[in-house]
């Protein structure tokens, strides 16, 4: 199983759950993981965690293409079939162009066309004025988790040093 990440993993990790001052090894699993070939993001994502300066943003910019995958023609061909169910579900017309305009629509196509796992902190949601990643993955049969459910899936352990004394 491969996941694809959203950016508010990072994002969230960095602010929030694993920041690099108190739990590097967040980090170093996910490099670990992405050398295995089980745990990779997409250049639209890269995009907008560069942007920033700050610890993140020198993150991603040492990760380059191998974490951060560019489209490919498989994903471009799925952005029809992401489109085009999007544009069928009754979304407001602001919601749609927002949702086609930023990096969540690139994530989709690209789980989608690579049979990967969406791994965000969305959670679905009935509404018509954002279209939320977890609603588009059930619709097309995409499965996606948290980042929570990943790790443990993964199994993996942020465990402090043994001190030798």
């Amino acid at each position: 199983m491969a996941y694809l990440l959203d950016a508010n993993v990072f994002i969230q990790a960095k602010n929030l759950h694993y920041g690099f001052d108190f739990c590097p090894a967040f980090w170093d699993w996910l490099d670990q993981a992405n050398s295995r070939g089980i745990v990779f993001s997409i250049e639209k994502v890269s995009d907008a965690l560069t942007a920033g300066n700050d610890d993140l943003a020198d993150w991603a910019k040492r990760q380059g293409d191998r974490f951060f995958l560019p489209p490919d023609s498989r994903v471009v061909a799925a952005f029809a079939t992401v489109s085009n169910w999007i544009m069928t579900q009754g979304y407001e017309p602001a919601a749609i162009t927002t949702f086609l305009q930023v990096a969540d629509y690139y994530l989709v196509a690209h789980a989608l066309a690579h049979n990967f796992v969406v791994i965000t902190h969305e959670v679905p949601a009935n509404t018509v004025r954002k279209v939320k990643i977890p609603n588009v993955c059930i619709g097309l049969g995409i499965r996606h988790m948290n980042p929570f459910e990943m790790l443990r899936r993964e199994g993996a352990r942020f465990v402090l040093e043994e001190k030798i004394a």
